[in-house]
């Protein structure tokens, strides 16, 4: 297995032990930063989606640089990625930091543009993610990242940051799946 696949596989073992520090809510007390209490679990889970976010950046740039380019890694990366996003989004409606609608969307959309690329595997054909897919979730990611730390540092200056990216990454979310579906619209009726 090849390091851009090992980078892949260590982001889907990071899901379960970030999703056990949000589920079972260890009492590791607060941490009082910049006069914004920040509960020390949400930091540590915070940290954990970090990594495995990072992880996403290296697996793909050193497939690429080193043409490292597998079947397991073109089905795995983006599962990887969605696995992540999507129990991360999850649990920032447990804690009643978005709204589920949102969530929703988001999910919804992810699992068309598989299935997509599911329908374009049996052709023989690779969709790979377009710039605004990518803009997608690198804004989804720094929305998680900034509901997690409660916005510390943004709430000092009366800024929502968490809630500012988390709109336009709704707003990217709905560009990009349509941009998706309206470019691959010949591979959708030729499949019907």
């Amino acid at each position: 297995m090849n390091l851009p696949n090992k980078l892949t596989v260590l982001r889907m073992l990071l899901i379960p032990i970030f999703v056990a520090v949000l589920a079972f809510d260890p009492d590791w007390g607060t941490w009082d930063v910049l006069g914004a209490e920040l509960p020390v679990s949400h930091f540590v889970a915070a940290m954990i989606f970090s990594v495995a976010a990072i992880t996403d950046w290296f697996d793909g740039h050193l497939a690429r640089k080193h043409k490292l380019i597998t079947n397991f890694g073109k089905f795995m990366d983006p599962l990887a990625d969605k696995m992540l996003v999507t129990a991360a989004l999850v649990y920032l409606v447990e804690l009643d930091f978005v709204a589920a609608w949102i969530v929703v969307i988001i999910i919804c959309r992810e699992f068309a543009v598989t299935g997509l690329r599911l329908v374009a595997s049996d052709e023989g054909i690779v969709l790979a993610a377009g710039n605004s897919g990518k803009a997608k979730t690198w804004v989804q990611l720094t929305s998680i990242i900034a509901y997690l730390l409660h916005d510390v540092g943004f709430a000092l200056v009366g800024i929502p940051f968490a809630d500012i990216t988390m709109w336009l990454a709704l707003i990217l979310t709905i560009y990009s799946g349509v941009e998706y579906f309206a470019k691959n619209i010949k591979l959708i009726t030729k499949s019907m």
